[in-house]
Parts: C-alpha cells; sequence; structure tokens
C-alpha cells in the first residue's frame, strides 16, 4: 500500500506517526503530509527546516519511489510517485488477483469477531424503502469486513415478543378486534391463517392478542426472509427472536442483576433504570405500570447475549432515523452491565424521498403512506437500488432520483462503471493474445492516461482500509465512479488493439488490472458484473 510505505519511511526518518492524505489539486502532489509543521513546536525549529531534514533523509532511503518531493508553506511536504512505482503495483494486481486490497499478513491489524446487525425490521409489515437503506448498508459493509479478514456474523433481530405493545396490536388487528397494521398484505396473511388464530381463542384467553400477533409476525417475517434472501440477495447467518429471550429467562435476569446493584427504582407505579448515573440526559423506565417492559430491557438482554454470551469482540448496529435518540440510553445499560460501551457501534441511516420528474414521488398508496422495497425493486432493478443507496453516506438525507436509476445511458451512475467493466472484458476477449507476465515492458507505460489509470488503481488498498477503519461502504462506490472515469478516459485516448506488439501487451495487462479491481468491486458492493451492455 503505497500510503503505509510513506507512512513507514517518515517514521523512519522522525520516529513519529504522520497523517498522509490526497491532496484535490494533483499541482501538490499525489500525496502529502503535515508532519513538519506539527513536529515544529516540539523541536522548537522552523516547519520549513523540518520539512527539509524529513526530504533529504527520504531521498537516501527510497531509491525511485518517488518522481519528486517538494516543500511548500508553511511546512507541507508533497509527494509523487514514479512511474516505476506504479508500474511494479500493477504487477502485484496481476499477480494477486482477485486478493490484491486485502490486509498483507504483516500487517498490524487486530481481526475481530463482529457482530453486524441489520435491517431488523419491525414483523408487521413487508419491508420500506428505508429498511432497504440500511439493508444494503450493512450487507456491503460486512462484505469489506470480511474482505479484510474480519469474521462476522450477519443478523437480524425479530422484534417478536408476545408481551410488546406493537405484537398485542399486531394480534388485534388480526383478530378484527383492532385496525393499527390493517395493509393490503396483512389482509391476505390475515385470511391464509384464519383457523389458527381461531383456535387461539380456545387455548389463550389470558393473552389472545399477543399470541395472534405472534403468530402473525412469523408468518410475514417468513415472508421477508424469503423476499430478503431471493430478491434482496442478502443472506444471514443469524435470525434473532427477541421472545426467546424471554422464554430462556436472559430478560428476567437482566432485570435481576440490575436489582441487585441497586441500579432500579420505583415511581409513579413503573420501574426506573438509573441511567443519568451511566451517561444518559436521564433515568429510564425499564418496565411501565402496566407491567410491559419497554425497548431497553430486552435490548439489554439482547446485547448482553452478544456480548457475554457469544463473545463478539464488536457489535455494529444499523438502526432506521427515529431510533437516534435511543444510542445514550443503551449504552448507558451496556457501562451498567461492565461492557465498554467502545464495543457497541451504532449507525443510523437516515430517510429516504423519492424524486421523479424533480418533485417528491408517491409510487404506491398503503395505510401508513410507505413505499416497500419490493415496489422500488420492480421500478429500477436491484443494481440500481443497490448502488444508489450505497452512493450517499448513511447519516445524510438522500433523494432517490427514480429517473436517473432507471437510465440506461451513461448519466446513471450505476451504468456508467458497469459500461467501464464490460469495456475491459470485450477488448480483452477481442485481442485474442495470451499475455506472457514475465515478458510484458510495463516500462512502456508512460502517457499521461496510462500514468493516471495505473495510479488511481493502486489506490484501491488504501480505499478498501478506509471503508473498513471507517465502516463507510460510501467510499467503494465513490471510487468505483472515478475509476470508470479514468478507464473511459484512457479508452478514448490511447489505442489499444493494433499498437505495435509491446505497447498493446501492456496496454492489455493495464486492462486486465482494471478489470480485476472491477470484479473486486462490484463482488464487494453486491452489484452485478454483466457480460455485455
Amino acid at each position: 500500500m503505497i500510503k503505509e510505505i510513506i507512512k513507514k519511511n517518515i517514521k523512519d526518518a522522525v520516529g513519529e506517526e504522520a497523517e498522509i492524505f490526497i491532496p484535490e489539486n494533483e499541482k501538490f502532489g499525489h500525496y502529502s503530509t503535515n508532519i513538519a509543521l506539527r513536529l515544529a513546536k516540539e523541536k522548537s525549529k522552523k516547519p520549513m527546516e523540518i520539512a527539509e531534514e524529513i526530504i533529504n533523509d527520504l531521498r537516501l532511503t527510497t531509491d525511485n519511489f518517488f518522481e519528486k518531493i517538494e516543500i511548500a508553506s508553511p511546512g507541507f511536504i508533497n509527494f509523487w510517485i514514479s512511474e516505476k512505482t506504479l508500474q511494479n503495483e500493477l504487477k502485484e494486481i496481476l499477480k494477486n488477483k482477485n486478493n490484491y486490497g486485502k490486509y498483507p499478513q504483516a500487517k498490524s491489524y487486530k481481526l475481530k469477531a463482529i457482530n453486524l446487525e441489520f435491517i431488523s425490521a419491525n414483523p408487521t409489515g413487508p419491508l420500506t424503502i428505508g429498511n432497504g437503506r440500511g439493508g444494503f448498508f450493512g450487507d456491503v459493509l460486512a462484505n469489506i469486513l470480511k474482505f479484510t479478514g474480519n469474521k462476522i456474523t450477519k443478523e437480524y433481530y425479530i422484534n417478536d415478543a408476545k408481551n410488546s405493545t406493537q405484537i398485542r396490536e399486531l394480534g388485534k388487528t388480526g383478530l378484527g378486534l383492532g385496525e393499527t397494521y390493517l395493509t393490503p398484505e396483512l389482509k391476505k396473511t390475515i385470511s391464509t391463517l384464519k383457523k389458527k388464530t381461531a383456535r387461539l381463542k380456545k387455548k389463550s384467553p389470558d393473552n389472545i392478542a399477543g399470541e395472534a400477533g405472534y403468530l402473525l409476525a412469523s408468518e410475514i417475517n417468513k415472508q421477508n426472509k424469503k423476499f430478503v434472501e431471493k430478491v434482496l440477495k442478502i443472506k444471514f447467518d443469524k435470525w434473532f427472536s427477541e421472545e426467546s429471550l424471554y422464554k430462556s429467562g436472559v430478560v428476567k435476569k437482566i432485570l435481576s442483576d440490575l436489582k441487585k446493584k441497586k441500579l432500579v427504582y420505583e415511581k409513579d407505579g413503573a420501574l426506573w433504570f438509573k441511567a443519568k448515573q451511566f451517561g444518559d440526559s436521564e433515568d429510564r423506565v425499564l418496565i411501565r405500570s402496566t407491567g410491559e417492559p419497554t425497548y431497553i430491557l430486552p435490548d439489554l438482554a439482547y446485547h448482553s447475549d452478544k456480548f457475554k454470551k457469544r463473545k463478539f469482540s464488536k457489535a455494529i448496529d444499523v438502526w432506521g432515523a427515529d431510533h437516534h435518540g435511543y444510542i445514550p440510553r443503551l449504552k448507558a445499560g451496556l457501562k451498567s452491565l461492565g461492557i465498554s460501551e467502545d464495543r457497541l457501534k451504532i449507525v443510523i441511516t437516515q430517510l429516504v424521498r423519492l424524486v421523479k420528474n424533480g418533485q417528491e414521488y408517491k409510487m404506491s398508496k398503503r395505510k401508513g403512506d410507505y413505499v416497500t422495497m419490493e415496489d422500488l425493486i420492480k421500478e429500477v432493478g436491484l443494481d440500481a437500488a443497490r448502488f444508489f443507496f450505497l452512493m450517499s453516506a448513511p447519516d445524510t438525507h438522500m433523494n432517490f432520483d427514480l429517473d436517473l436509476a432507471k437510465e440506461r445511458s451513461m448519466k446513471n451512475p450505476v451504468y456508467y462503471a458497469q459500461y467501464a467493466a464490460v469495456r475491459c472484458g470485450s477488448i480483452l476477449q477481442k485481442s485474442k493474445i495470451k499475455m506472457q507476465k514475465s515478458k510484458i515492458n510495463f516500462g512502456l507505460l508512460n502517457t499521461d492516461e496510462d500514468v493516471s489509470l495505473m495510479r488511481i488503481l493502486a489506490r484501491f488498498p488504501e480505499i478498501v482500509e478506509e471503508a473498513t477503519e471507517n465502516y463507510n461502504p460510501q467510499v467503494l462506490v465513490r471510487y468505483s465512479i472515478d475509476l470508470a472515469r479514468q478507464f473511459h478516459n484512457f479508452y478514448e485516448k490511447e489505442h489499444i488493439i493494433g499498437e505495435r506488439p509491446e505497447l498493446m501487451s501492456a496496454r492489455l495487462g493495464l486492462i486486465k488490472a482494471t478489470k480485476i479491481i472491477f470484479e473486486i468491486l462490484f463482488k464487494l458492493l453486491g452489484v452485478s458484473y454483466p457480460k455485455k451492455m
């Protein structure tokens, strides 16, 4: 990884870790650092003097790695990578193929057992576009973390506790005693389970609504599971039932432990948790005056199961926008159980607005005024849905442009990226030349477009690292568009087939390396690699 090599060389020179970044304007280098500015006060020297000392050391120890190194006022050090370095990196891509970009064994990186929970939609109806945004984010993040060697368990949490308000309300709807969750989809499910719900009236007189709701939720979840696996192409390792936490006694044990630690008290007929004592803004109700637990109690039991029973070193929860205020109370609860809040990462996905002809668009009319993922996939296709959702960081509100997502032209970002990849395959197929790697002279790749394409390919491991360290799949999408743009520029300006044999062979090697990176990218993003377009 080029950035890591620069960091190592600087550390060897000054004994300090340097921050390396990529300047927006190439006239300031391919890479840059402010290490001299940071060390100035510590060493009581001018930044420009320190920068001069550093680059003198680097020139002695980095033979032909850099094309040039320059100092820019007030003390930045700017690096330009040599063509030779980029050509060597190109050889690494062709050598390692689909393993290129994975963290090398020598890298000091602690691999983790990570529980990644996402979608976890309430089992009261079909998945919405909000669920889809979190679903694609979680699935791609899991792919990235696996790619870099972590052990990932993808998990779907089913909110199906019989004593919860939503399940009892669902049951009442199913029994004809309410209409809280009544939708066309639920009417079909109720009709399918009519005989079973009728039998519940005789068997469970004390909690008919809860039993009926649980039965309906199980059927709805079965339908959602089929949709997730068959249509969204997301495979979960575990589907975890909230009701199982009550059956196993885990919820009861958590409550008992909190009572033993004197962390609960009674007020207004309810049982309260001393959350403020652990960093929350106020104390929180654990059990309402009606005897029904709030979400915090089973959620503490659930996360205790993750950390204490199943021994995950890290848990990542992907939640919808309406859960933002819930983060402090859960982290406070974990602290009370002796679990460090650093072990839990919560990602909030913001709302999605569908846009058509520049205006907000309601794709379907139904109770609750929501749009299902099924509607969206039918409208734009899976690749476009995945790619468009992943283009925006999860913590930003997004407008989903339906017109653009359906367009089969270079204006459509996913089409643009896929078309570049297809071009790579088409050129290699047409060339009908078997490249002998040992005889390829990559030193012939020296035009601006050759070098620019090699440079963006060499950045791929850095992009993977950024996506891994920051839990941010968005950078892969942005990179795939940048790579496509650079390849299209290369294709339009440089001759390939028909060039003299030595140069043609070198450029075919460059195209093959580009195809390898597209293959890795699309696999990580869960986007298809078409054979033709």
